[in-house]
């Protein structure tokens, strides 16, 4: 099999980066396969992804990565080359809503995402049986405003025994802590519903229903101190109408909800997503 990276990189935009980048790979035995770029006029910042092949083998990924530091420190760059293959050890999260969980564990066992999963962590029991049915362990760890510092202090010990990559919040409903979102930056991974207006608290689909809302919707974002405000990596719409009992509502939701994170999903473990402040970039 062909050996296959991805290289991702962001830094100042002038002129000269994706010729110095092509021109490396080229003469280092690379074939780009995909590239995508994007130069950012409100911050002056350039972003680029480059999915490259190796058709005569050769150079394990730390090769590529201490070859490409001379190109990157002449721009400045912030980057990252991976296998393209790798998957990203994933650590999800749920409470009693198991409809993400499902969806992502369904896609997860075809091959559709590219990722472990060393565990699933829930305050609540109730998901355990779907955990078992696909071989994963299943930390169930409750949490009250008393424990959460030792709650948080167990995902955390998940986190590091397990060499997780990336935390997905799969209707996780525990609010997770400033220092634990700031400690984790860029590597948790929220759903949450998404109306105009917006329904917070209980039962957002019935207030939803209350207010005869034509349009249910679901967004996919970074988890930041500032609760369901983080950078945003996809959102989704679906309509709904007068006809529709609130329970009709609540299963468009979480169909919605569903759909845009396993988007987010596939996008970050391919690569395809860049934090760009308080928005991202996504090659999609």
């Amino acid at each position: 099999m062909t050996p296959e990276f991805v290289l991702t990189l962001s830094c100042p935009d002038r002129p000269g980066i994706v010729a110095a980048v092509a021109t490396y790979l080229a003469q280092s035995g690379g074939n780009i396969v995909e590239s995508q770029q994007f130069d950012d006029r409100r911050t002056g910042q350039f972003f680029m992804r480059v999915h490259f092949e190796t058709p005569g083998g050769g150079r394990s990924v730390e090769e590529w990565r201490g070859g490409f530091d001379s190109v990157a420190s002449e721009f400045a760059m912030e980057w990252a080359i991976w296998d393209a293959r790798a998957p990203y050890r994933t650590l999800l999260m749920v409470s009693k809503f198991g409809h993400c969980l499902n969806d992502l564990l369904y896609r997860w066992q075809a091959g559709a995402l590219n990722m472990e999963i060393p565990a699933i962590v829930s305050n609540h029991p109730d998901m355990e049986p779907l955990a078992r049915q696909y071989g994963i362990p299943y930390h169930h760890i409750p949490v009250t405003p008393e424990s959460k510092p030792e709650a948080e202090a167990a995902l955390l010990k998940l986190v590091e025994d397990n060499d997780i990559h990336l935390v997905v919040l799969a209707r996780y409903m525990q609010v997770l802590s400033d220092e634990l979102a700031t400690r984790m930056s860029g590597r948790i991974m929220n759903i949450h519903h998404s109306f105009l207006p917006s329904f917070k608290g209980a039962k957002p689909y019935h207030q939803a229903f209350a207010r005869g809302v034509k349009l249910v919707g679901a967004t996919a974002h970074y988890v930041t101190a500032d609760l369901d405000e983080g950078p945003i990596i996809e959102q989704d719409v679906i309509r709904v109408d007068h006809r529709m009992v609130a329970e009709e509502i609540v299963r468009a939701g979480e169909e919605v909800e569903a759909r845009v994170l396993t988007r987010a999903l596939r996008w970050h473990c391919d690569n395809r997503v860049f934090l760009a402040g308080d928005r991202t970039v996504v090659f999609s």
